[in-house]
């Protein structure tokens, strides 16, 4: 199983950035599929979740809330990040994860990308 996470980068706050997380070696669909996030210091926390295969319940933190948007393609076997509203404290290494239930705890999943940098200035 792997998952490939991309897309961060540098931004300035109030601007946009989208990551994706490319899926292999399993059964894309039936996996809910989250992102965590990593800043320096800290321990990893929930960013949002997607159910499986419809996707038909989503889950958001509550920092990120209105601002950034999870879906997901099973026929490409991705699942996406909207990043709206960039802020400061967003900053953190991104990681995109899949598991078996619909959890906000980094422990109830299965598989995770190696994460990808995403760093807002003021």
């Amino acid at each position: 199983v792997q998952l490939q996470a991309f897309g961060g980068g540098l931004v300035q706050a109030g601007g946009s950035l989208r990551l994706s997380c490319a899926a292999s070696g399993l059964t894309f669909g039936s996996y809910v599929m989250g992102w965590f996030r990593q800043a320096p210091g800290k321990e990893r926390e929930f960013v949002a979740y997607i159910s499986s295969w419809s996707g038909g319940i989503i889950s958001y933190a509550e920092p990120v809330k209105g601002r950034f948007t999870i879906s997901r393609d099973n026929a490409k076997k991705t699942v996406y990040l909207k990043m709206d509203s960039l802020k400061p404290e967003d900053t953190a290494v991104y990681y995109c994860a899949a598991g078996s239930g619909r959890q906000v705890v980094a422990a109830a999943y299965d598989y995770w990308g190696q994460g990808t940098q995403v760093t807002v200035s003021s």
